[in-house]
Parts: structure tokens; sequence; C-alpha cells
């Protein structure tokens, strides 16, 4: 099968597509023809040896997210999965790849009214977002910012938001990025590559109840004293390669809860699951901003680096 490999540590040039052996499903797995991989922020972390949770043991086959169709079963799965339309991580490797064996108690079957892309699109990100949204809990009038707001987790929270009655800003990298999240109904949406950010959303907002923070860094620690007494922060990526570092101390002095979700495992499909029927039912729409070849996967790692990508990057296997 076609596969991209990953062999030493680096820049997005060692991504480097050739071939592997098919994967056959042990017990208890099914085989996936992947349709397409989704690519995370984390995965560019883990292929340059950056802050990512785990280091990988090379060689191996890059990628956690996938859909496609069941088309093998093995001993022990439920013959009935053959055939579906399925989203699922793969362990945390192999998704970079024209087949995968995954467990078959992981899978998703997706939605009759959902696209494949858009459910790959929402399997990590989705997820995510719901529990985010969960551990925060915006009510209707609270005032809201979400940080890297054009990206895949920032453009479905401020959806949810906004569906849950919350006054919404935006804060992303660039007039193109901001135009994105008005469209996806922020009521401010600000530059935060501009030095005036911060002081733009006081005048608009006040202080604010909820920041939802993808960022860390100085802009994750500017948000947090953009809260008013009584705030939430909820943190979600590392996007500028640090988090932001507040300490529980000075949240206390300033009447500030730091969340911390740690959702179980049959928290975390039910936070899958309900991304997946929100996007089946029309209320979530996950913003798909570039769709690169298997073989370019090494493009698609690049994009994501430079902050030039939008919403969700995938990999179009077939």
């Amino acid at each position: 099968m076609r596969a991209v490999w990953l062999k030493e540590l680096g820049g997005p040039e060692v991504l480097i597509p050739g071939e592997a052996p098919d994967p056959v499903p042990g017990p208890g797995q099914v085989l996936v023809e992947v349709a397409f991989a989704g690519i995370t922020f984390v995965e560019t972390q883990y292929r340059s040896a950056g802050p990512a949770p785990f280091r990988p043991e090379l060689p191996v086959i890059p990628g956690n997210g996938v859909g496609g169709v069941v088309i093998g079963i093995g001993e022990g799965a439920d013959p009935g999965l053959a055939g579906k339309r399925v989203v699922s991580t793969t362990g945390g490797s192999g998704g970079y790849a024209e087949l995968a064996a995954v467990d078959a108690a992981g899978l998703f079957v997706v939605p009759d009214d959902l696209a494949l892309d858009a459910a790959v699109a929402l399997l990590a990100d989705g997820r995510t977002a719901m529990m985010m949204r969960d551990a925060a809990a915006p009510r209707p009038g609270e005032r809201v910012l979400v940080e890297a707001a054009a990206g895949g987790v920032g453009t479905l929270l401020v959806q949810l938001a906004k569906a849950a009655g919350a006054w919404v800003v935006a804060a992303a990298g660039g007039d193109r990025k901001t135009a994105i999240a008005r469209d996806l109904g922020a009521d401010l949406a600000v530059d935060y590559t501009r030095p005036d950010w911060s002081g733009r959303v006081r005048e608009a907002a006040g202080g604010l109840d909820v920041v939802f923070d993808g960022v860390g860094g100085e802009i994750g620690r500017s948000a947090f004293e953009l809260l008013a007494s009584g705030g939430r922060m909820v943190s979600f990526g590392l996007a500028s390669g640090e988090w932001a570092g507040v300490s529980e101390e000075r949240a206390a002095e300033r009447g500030v809860a730091l969340l911390r979700p740690a959702p179980s495992p049959d928290a975390i499909r039910a936070h899958t699951q309900d991304a997946l029927g929100e996007a089946a039912g029309g209320r979530l729409r996950p913003v798909i901003g570039q769709r690169f070849p298997l073989e370019r996967a090494a493009d698609a790692h690049a994009g994501i680096e430079s902050r030039a990508s939008i919403g969700k990057t995938l990999l179009e296997v077939r």
C-alpha cells in the first residue's frame, strides 16, 4: 500500500512517501480502506521533537485519525461493520496510509447525513471542542473569548459558544482568519498579531466570563488578564509553543477558575458522538481549509506550521 514514512525527526521534509506492507486486522480489529486522514498540530510537534506528549519509535507511519470504509473483519469483531463508513483513531500511528487496522470497539459509524470528510475533520477537534464547551459551560449573555478562532477547534468553539447564547469574541491572526470567525457568528473578531488587540477586547466587552485558550504563551496570559472575577479559563492548545503558565495562586487572587478537564474514555467517546450528531443535524460545521494528496503530507505539515492554515487540514488518500 501507499503510505508516508517518518524515519527521522525534523522538518516537514522528513515525511517521505513510500510503500508499506498491507496491515492485517488482528483479533477485535477491522481493516479500513482510508479515504481521508486528519492532521493535528500535535502531529507536527511529534514529527519535529517539539513539545508533544510522547516520542515516536522510528521508523513509523504517522497519523492518528482516519475515515473510510471497513473492508476486512478480524476475529471477534462484528461482521456487520463490513462496508460501513467509519472514522477512528489508530492508536497514534498508521494513519497516513491507504489501509489501517484499527480496534473495532473504537470505531464511530458515520451518520448518513454527514459527509465522510466532515466526520474526519470532527474526530479529534470535535471531541476537544465539546469537552472544552462542557468544562467552561458558557451561559446566555456571557462574554466568551475564543483564541485561535480560525483553527480546527477554534472554529467549532465559536459556533458552540454562540449556540449557548454567549457574546463571542474571536481572536485570530490576520484579516483572513478574523473574517472566517465573523462568518461563523463571532460578534467581534480581533487580530491578536496587533499590539492593541487586548485593549480592543476590553473596550468592547469589559471583563470576560470565559476564555478558551488555544494559543498559550503571551497571548494566553493577556487573555487571562481580561477575565472578570468569577471567570473561567480552559486551555486546549499551545500554538505559541508553550502553555500560558498562569499559576493557581494568581488565578485565585483574581477570582478566576483554571479548568483542566480530564474526561474518562467513555466521556471522550460521548463527546465525539455528540460532535458527529450535531454536524449531521446541521448545527455544527467543521471548516476544512486545506486538502492535500497523501504524497504531499510534508506540504500539509509545512502549511500548519507556517500558521497559514484555516480550520482543519486533511490528507486525501483516495
